[in-house]
């Protein structure tokens, strides 16, 4: 017997199948926006995270700063403590060098030499006087050079023979020479400053 199904079971299944359709696009909505979520969520967190550390940061970078003018400021006061203190050792070393230079020519001048002007400008000393002979003046050079450890080898500037003005009791003038030297001054053991040189070479 054959049988004959007149019900509309095409739109029947063709509705069923649109049903099918929207409830997986409402499912694959509903998941979409939860994943959205979550990611926003975890974005957002880890913007927080990343605003604490920067604050963080930013309190730590002032608190460095702070540490930093504290010790510009100590370094400051350091350098100045040492430009002082070398100023005063400075003063100390070179209070005694005019009584070590007086005495180093006493001891240094042969007999025929005579010293008539002395003038210092810091380390540097000009020295002008009268010599009997060039012999006596070449000795007070080496006797710089061997037996001084507060004078610097000495340089002589120039040398001329000059005849002396009459004396007492004598009818004939003297030929004498007169030299002009410069001698760097400085305690024994420490080396003549730059300028010092820079003039000596001169």
């Amino acid at each position: 017997m054959i049988r004959i199904n007149l019900l509309p079971h095409r739109e029947a299944r063709r509705r069923q199948r649109q049903r099918q359709f929207f409830i997986g696009i409402g499912l694959a909505a509903a998941a979409g926006s939860v994943i959205v979520g979550l990611w926003y969520a975890g974005v957002e967190r880890l913007n927080q995270i990343q605003l604490a550390r920067n604050s963080l940061l930013r309190t730590e970078i002032g608190r460095m700063e702070l540490q930093i003018k504290d010790i510009a400021h100590l370094r400051a006061e350091i350098d100045g403590l040492k430009s002082r203190q070398a100023a005063v050792e400075d003063l100390q070393l070179n209070r005694n060098l005019p009584v070590h230079l007086l005495d180093q020519l006493v001891r240094l001048c042969p007999d025929g030499l005579y010293l008539s002007s002395l003038k210092q400008t810091d380390s540097l000393v000009l020295l002008t006087g009268l010599a009997q002979t060039n012999e006596r003046v070449s000795e007070f050079l080496r006797n710089t050079q061997n037996n001084s450890a507060w004078l610097d080898p000495m340089e002589l500037v120039e040398i001329k023979a000059v005849m002396s003005p009459p004396a007492a009791g004598l009818r004939e003038q003297q030929r004498l020479y007169e030299f002009a030297l410069r001698v760097v001054v400085k305690p024994p053991g420490v080396a003549a400053s730059g300028p010092a040189r820079g003039r000596k070479a001169a």
